[in-house]
């Protein structure tokens, strides 16, 4: 049996039915051998960052898993979920049905062309540390230390949502 690691999934989507788009991502991250989700954050709403202003409003969370499978394998699974679920990238940061970040993996470090983690830009932005901090209140994950960052750059643009996100028992 290969060893349990922690990694934390950022989900993100500005079209289409968002609540609905961030649940059937979590439905099929459920369904993925190897994989179990711990925890989720809440769903925050959140101003474009790095992309066109009319692009629309995110809704972007995170889930804490608990996998046996390697972080490649694992963003390959979520680069598949989002090809299943529609996702094409025309432009980059366009707008998207549905956005799989693998930002950490248990303390894993990696610097390729591949994978990156922990993710290049998490510590640039609150849309991804505020689900963050809800998955390590402490501000300290596993090989990243996130909440002087969160601290310092605020939470303009992100509102957290009344929308559940519903994890299922398969």
């Amino acid at each position: 049996m290969s060893a349990v690691s922690e990694a934390v999934i950022a989900l993100g989507t500005n079209l289409g039915n968002r609540i609905e788009n961030i649940n059937a991502a979590v439905r099929a991250i459920a369904k993925l051998n190897g994989v179990k989700i711990i925890k989720a954050s809440s769903v925050y709403e959140t101003e474009p960052v790095d992309c066109g202003e009319d692009d629309g409003y995110f809704y972007n969370a995170a889930l804490l898993v608990e996998t046996t499978v390697s972080p490649s394998l694992l963003l390959g699974e979520c680069l598949g979920i989002e090809a299943a679920m529609g996702r094409v990238r025309e432009k980059k940061n366009g707008p998207r049905i549905i956005d799989l970040d693998l930002i950490l993996y248990d303390g894993f470090k990696s610097e390729s062309f591949e994978l990156t983690l922990p993710h290049p830009r998490v510590l640039e932005r609150a849309f991804v540390m505020a689900p963050l901090m809800e998955l390590y209140p402490s501000g300290r994950a596993p090989g990243l230390f996130f909440g002087p960052h969160l601290r310092e750059i605020g939470m303009d643009g992100v509102v957290k949502t009344e929308k559940e996100i519903i994890i299922p028992i398969y």
